[in-house]
């Protein structure tokens, strides 16, 4: 398990074999995340809209229920108004 030294501004240096393992290039964009006693950095896609879009495809459409909650809210306001 290879092992690093934190600089005083608390920066590493993550070993070349685990930048590569996970597809990490110089200037991408990491996640940082403190889970319990460790930290987790993950890379972020280079396109995150494209690498996400279809996530939630077989779930429940959340525009269509915020599109029929919209029309009752209109019919709502109409009613109020005749």
């Amino acid at each position: 398990m290879p092992t690093v030294m934190t600089s005083a501004k608390g920066q590493v240096v993550i070993p070349k074999k685990e930048r590569d393992r996970v597809g990490l290039k110089p200037g991408m964009r990491v996640v940082v995340t403190a889970v319990d006693d460790h930290i987790e950095i993950r890379p972020l896609p280079e396109n995150p809209v494209e690498h996400f879009h279809g996530l939630f495809k077989k779930g429940p459409s959340l525009t269509k229920a915020l599109l029929d909650e919209r029309r009752k809210e209109r019919q709502r306001e109409e009613k109020k108004c005749s």
